[in-house]
């Protein structure tokens, strides 16, 4: 019994420590702040940035339709810390953008050549007669897949999209790397501070996790709300 209580005594000591004393749990809210900022805004872009390359990629051959390949195959084919060391430390390193921008840039480019497979993906599995019918109603190329064929993608490929903003918002943990105050770093800097491991570490990762089981939760709701509207 003796044993247990100095157990509790010294791990409440270290949750003091961590997060209570000088305030050190603002650390990690600001790091909160960050992550879901990048991510949200990241995810936006990526959506957008994919949709482009997913359609210039469908268009068939060309110089878009090659620059697309090369663009999907290049950012799949690289790891997620080492495009953003390449656009942070390189391609803007005379920028002079916040590091928040950069981060964003990164993780856009990034998620965009996922998105973009997973929007393909999905447009290609909506029946061809969709398009013909389009057409048929005199509505252009550009207009039937606006109208038409991409929102009907875009349910489709929900749950895979859904994935890869919980993807997202777990690589965000390397925007450390170029001095972002995410959530991860938000952490080590507790832990450079107490020299304990240990409880900031073990915060930052429930924290990821009540996020991304929120993001899941949120997206399971929304399916089942799409299925009922079928």
């Amino acid at each position: 019994m003796d044993g247990y209580n100095e157990f509790v005594k010294e791990f409440a000591n270290k949750i003091f420590q961590a997060l209570i004393k000088d305030d050190r749990f603002t650390y990690l809210v600001k790091g909160l702040r960050m992550s879901i900022g990048i991510t949200l805004a990241a995810a936006f872009l990526g959506i957008f940035l994919g949709l482009l390359v997913a359609i210039c990629k469908l268009r068939g051959k060309g110089v878009l339709a090659a620059l697309a390949n090369g663009y999907i195959t290049i950012i799949r084919g690289t790891p997620t810390v080492v495009q953003l060391t390449v656009i942070y430390f390189v391609i803007l390193s005379h920028s002079g953008l916040p590091d928040f921008v950069v981060a964003t840039i990164a993780f856009a480019i990034n998620s965009g050549a996922y998105v973009a497979e997973i929007i393909r993906a999905g447009i290609t599995a909506v029946d061809r007669g969709q398009m013909e019918a389009g057409r048929s109603l005199g509505l252009s190329y550009s207009h039937t897949m606006r109208y038409i064929i991409i929102p009907q993608a875009l349910k489709n490929v929900l749950p895979a999209l859904g994935n890869e903003f919980i993807v997202l918002l777990k690589e965000t943990s390397v925007a450390g790397y170029i001095g972002t105050q995410d959530l991860n770093k938000g952490g080590l800097q507790v832990a450079s501070i107490t020299y304990d491991f240990m409880v900031p570490a073990l915060c930052a990762a429930y924290l990821y996790l009540m996020l991304t089981t929120s993001m899941a939760s949120g997206l399971n709701r929304l399916e089942r709300r799409m299925h009922r509207s079928d």
